[in-house]
């Protein structure tokens, strides 16, 4: 058995579209790789710090994630590996294990698909795309349905005006 508590640089970015681990960031390990009678075990926890955006509001926001790995890499020739798939099981290759992808598959599963800055975020306004939650209280504006709009032309331009506005091709 071996103990490993180690930090090492992400390879690469790791994560989905708007939130994950950038590359370079530290990764810690706290692992345990046990030999068992068909290969090594490979148990722990993954740590990391995330970056992203906000899904409704697209302002940054950072965080961590952490997952709990168990993996066995199976040894060569052995059982395990003759009645696995390839792509089921993880090998050992020159007494070395390759963690990289089950630690980027674990990570995919947990980070959230749609990232929030707060849990009721209210996103940006749909006319101005000012931040909502940076907007004055009632922020709003006036829109005329534009089924209407011919209509709203026809009033008068000053509020206190009574007169209807002159039309084309009426009686005189």
């Amino acid at each position: 058995m071996l103990e490993l508590t180690e930090t090492v640089q992400a390879p690469a970015r790791i994560g989905i579209a708007l939130v994950g681990i950038a590359q370079g960031a530290p990764v810690e390990l706290d692992l345990r790789l046990e030999s068992v009678s068909e290969g090594v075990l490979v148990t722990g926890i993954v740590a990391a710090p995330t970056t992203g955006e906000c899904a409704r509001c697209l302002t940054p926001i950072t965080g961590e994630v952490e997952i709990d790995l168990t993996e066995l890499y199976a040894y060569p020739d052995s059982v395990t590996e003759a009645t696995t798939e390839e792509d089921e099981v993880g090998h050992v290759i020159d007494d070395t294990v390759d963690l990289e992808q089950p630690i980027v598959d674990a990570i995919g599963l947990v980070l959230p698909f749609s990232p929030l800055c707060e849990e009721d975020c209210a996103g940006l306004c749909q006319q101005c795309g000012v931040r909502l939650a940076d907007a004055e209280s009632g922020h709003h504006h006036d829109l005329i349905d534009p089924r209407w709009a011919k209509l709203a032309a026809m009033l008068p331009t000053e509020p206190n005006s009574e007169e209807p506005p002159e039309t084309s091709g009426g009686r005189a």
